[in-house]
Parts: C-alpha cells; sequence; structure tokens
C-alpha cells in the first residue's frame, strides 16, 4: 500500500437535498472518492430539487455563521472551497466572508472554485435578482477557478444569450470576460454544438482558448453540473492539470447518463453514479 502523508481537505457551500441525485448528495462522495476530505456547508435544507411538483425546504442562511464559527474555533483550514447554488444576497455575502477567513492551508493558498449557479437555457432561475447577479460578479473577483454554463457566463458578462449557433470566437471573449474580471481559470460547459457538448477553457496568462467536445448522449438531467465541478476541484488540489481534469469529468459524466439510460431511470432521479465510482482515479 501506499504511503500516505497528506490529505487535502476541501469545503463545500451548497444545498443539502434529499432525493434527486443533485448538490451535496452528489459531491461528498465524489470528492471523498477522490481521496479528498470534504467539509459540507449547508446553504438551504430539501427533501428533493425543485424539478418536481413539491418540496420540503429549510433556509439555512441564519444558521451559516454560527455554523462558521465553530470551524473557526477548531482552526480547521482548507485546500479548496467549492461554492454552488447561493439562495440569497446575505448567503454570497458570507461566502465572500469565508474566503476571506480560511485564506490558506500550510503556507499554501486555499484554491476557490466558484460555480454560479444562477440560471440555464438562457434565463436566470426565478430566485436570482439584478442585485445577486451584481454581488456573483464581485465572488467572481476572488476566485481562482469559474465553471459557469452557458447561460450563467452570458448573465455574468451582460452577453446576448443564443440556443446555439455559438463561434469559438464569441465563446473565447465571454471567456476572456471572465479572466478580466478576476477569475484566473474559466471552463464553460455545457455549450451545445450539434451532435457534441463543448468546454471552453481559458487560463489567464496563456493565450490559447481551448475546446473540448463531448457526444450528446441521453437525457438532460439534474446533478451533472455537481459531478463536474466537484471533480474539477479534487482534482485541482490534488494537483492534475486543468485540462486533464475537465477531460475526465467529461468522460464520467457521460458514462453516468449512459449507465443512467440503462436503467431507464425518470429524469427527476438526476444520475446514477454510485456504480462508476471506483472508475475515479
Amino acid at each position: 500500500m501506499k504511503t500516505i502523508n497528506y490529505q487535502n481537505r476541501i469545503a463545500i457551500i451548497n444545498d443539502f437535498t434529499g432525493f434527486g441525485r443533485c448538490s451535496l448528495t452528489v459531491e461528498i462522495p465524489i470528492i471523498s472518492s477522490l481521496g479528498v476530505e470534504c467539509c459540507p456547508l449547508p446553504t438551504s435544507i430539501l427533501s428533493n430539487h425543485t424539478a418536481f411538483s413539491s418540496w420540503f425546504f429549510d433556509d439555512y442562511t441564519e444558521k451559516m455563521l454560527p455554523y462558521l464559527e465553530e470551524w473557526k474555533k477548531r482552526t480547521i483550514s482548507f485546500d479548496g472551497i467549492l461554492t454552488g447554488f447561493l439562495g440569497s444576497e446575505k448567503q454570497i455575502a458570507i461566502v465572500k466572508q469565508m474566503i476571506e477567513a480560511f485564506p490558506e492551508r500550510n503556507g499554501h493558498k486555499t484554491f476557490v472554485i466558484v460555480d454560479p449557479i444562477m440560471g440555464d437555457h438562457g434565463k436566470p432561475y426565478i430566485t436570482y435578482t439584478k442585485e445577486m447577479c451584481n454581488q456573483m460578479k464581485e465572488l467572481i473577483e476572488v476566485a481562482d477557478l469559474v465553471t459557469p454554463n452557458l447561460t450563467e457566463a452570458c448573465i455574468l458578462t451582460d452577453t446576448p444569450y443564443k440556443e446555439s449557433g455559438w463561434h469559438l470566437k464569441e465563446l473565447s471573449k465571454i471567456a476572456m470576460q471572465l479572466c478580466d474580471m478576476g477569475a484566473k481559470q474559466v471552463v464553460i460547459s455545457g455549450v451545445m454544438m450539434g451532435q457534441s457538448i463543448g468546454n471552453i477553457l481559458c487560463e489567464k496568462g496563456k493565450g490559447e482558448i481551448k475546446l473540448l467536445r463531448s457526444k450528446r448522449v441521453g437525457l438532460e438531467r439534474c446533478g451533472t453540473g455537481d459531478i463536474f465541478s466537484s471533480i474539477l476541484e479534487a482534482d485541482l488540489v490534488n494537483g492534475v492539470k486543468l485540462e486533464d481534469s475537465v477531460k475526465k469529468a467529461m468522460r464520467f459524466v457521460k458514462e453516468c447518463i449512459l449507465l443512467t439510460e440503462q436503467l431507464a431511470l425518470p429524469k427527476t432521479n438526476g444520475v446514477c453514479f454510485e456504480f462508476l465510482l471506483k472508475k475515479l482515479k
């Protein structure tokens, strides 16, 4: 057995959804399977995600700061911080405070990934106000990596959205704008390109914009973005190059969708990833 001298640790800020395989219920096992200690900070508790006809919801906003105070008492530090769905201006402000309060571990800067869950299919989620969008832009300023989908990238850069017909030059401009806002690395995910899905990679200072494609398979399902961003966060604190991590995440998400289709699971059940965790290395 290989000698292990150190274990990386990530804090994840997201909602906890009991059924439907998304958010923390996806991110915790994915990150743990990659050998990283995972410390969740819930923003809310849901019985199931909101694609169902009804759900139980408990807002955790007022509990987040007391929760963090206990972490401070333990003198905990993190190699990475991953943000997910934030439901209010106050939650975004709390996340900014957290990033400031936990800046490094063992002399190395804490790696911050912002997954700006704000909307899809060209529209912001109903909970997202203009002020929240502006605050999210401030969060981008302190991010080492930002992982928006195309809708979110358009919202953040005030770019008109279109469902298809994107050229690499247009997508590159959006990615570079996000870098200009402060992000050191950008991955724009889920760009529909005919029978393929594209992911745009931009790393500040490197100049070259990369497009990575994967064949579209199955139905669009909840939780795939959470799988994607959690693989990236775990890999990056483990020292994996961004392009290699994106390729791994694309392969894994595709395999999960194919297995889910094979099992004929309802769309609302998310993707079946549990049988495939042993493939994540």
